[in-house]
């Protein structure tokens, strides 16, 4: 597993992957604007590699950049399908290379999100949670299927997400370390007072709603824009992704996020979360 870091790291990661496919790849886009991703997908599929691509539906005020960018795809012979309109909004970003790598992005493909945000993705290469999230891919591409997710680690709204983030809060015995652009869930944040009450510290960089601001955590505005989801538990696990502690985005809206237990990745996110702290 790796992580990767915005703006520190730029979309180089992208590029790489891409240019590494031999055989498929798989891309699931909410919005993007990225000329130099578009140019390496229309070269991997003059090399050969199958580009299969899911794009959202609606993006919030963005549907006509979408609809021209499948355009694009469709003509560059890219395999292209739209998702279907029964969410709220498709806003998952994944990247599936030769069925071997997942790269899981809290970031969508444009430059704002990755040049001018903080945010994290992170590179997967677990056999069995690349087939989970092709398996989600194909499944909401088909339209047809109902999607079923098996028991791994990762966390997907509306099927399993506040079930999975529920009990990742309650297993807090010493600190929760929070970045979430907006944190107004009731039973979450209810959750998080109650550890709070426990004696866990726990501190959120980004937006909580007015009436739980005196549940006993700390919270700051972080010293730059945010577009990542992530939580830091007792330095032990961590959970990204594209999900907050939000109603919509917990019930209502495809979204995909990862339970990480390397304790490297661990120490690194919950590094970077100390110095943006210090920062704000």
């Amino acid at each position: 597993m790796r992580l990767i870091v915005q703006p520190r790291d730029g979309v180089k990661p992208l590029i790489e992957a891409i240019k590494r496919a031999k055989r498929t790849i798989w891309i699931a886009i909410f919005r993007f604007d990225l000329n130099e991703v578009e140019k390496a997908l229309d070269a991997a599929i003059k090399r050969g590699v199958t580009v299969q691509a899911l794009i959202a539906h609606t993006s919030g005020g963005g549907e006509k950049q979408l609809r021209r960018l499948e355009s694009r795809l469709l003509e560059a012979g890219a395999w292209v399908a739209r998702t279907d309109d029964d969410m709220v909004r498709y806003h998952g970003k994944l990247l599936v290379i030769d069925n071997e790598a997942l790269y899981l992005l809290g970031f969508n493909y444009t430059r704002r999100d990755i040049a001018q945000s903080r945010s994290l993705g992170v590179v997967i290469r677990n056999a069995t949670l690349v087939r989970e999230a092709r398996r989600l891919l194909m499944s909401d591409a088909d339209r047809s299927q109902t999607f079923r997710p098996k028991r791994t680690d990762l966390v997907i709204s509306p099927e399993n997400a506040r079930d999975r983030l529920r009990r990742f809060i309650r297993k807090a015995r010493r600190e929760l370390l929070i970045y979430d652009v907006d944190l107004s869930d009731d039973a979450m944040l209810g959750e998080l007072k109650k550890r709070a009450q426990a004696g866990v510290v726990i501190k959120v960089l980004g937006k909580v709603e007015a009436k739980w601001r005196s549940s006993g955590f700390d919270f700051k505005k972080p010293p730059q824009r945010l577009h990542v989801r992530a939580i830091v538990r007792d330095r032990r696990r961590a959970f990204v992704g594209s999900q907050s502690l939000r109603r919509l985005e917990l019930d209502e809206r495809r979204e995909v996020g990862v339970v990480i237990r390397e304790r490297k990745i661990v120490k690194e996110i919950a590094r970077l979360f100390d110095a943006d702290w210090r920062k704000a």
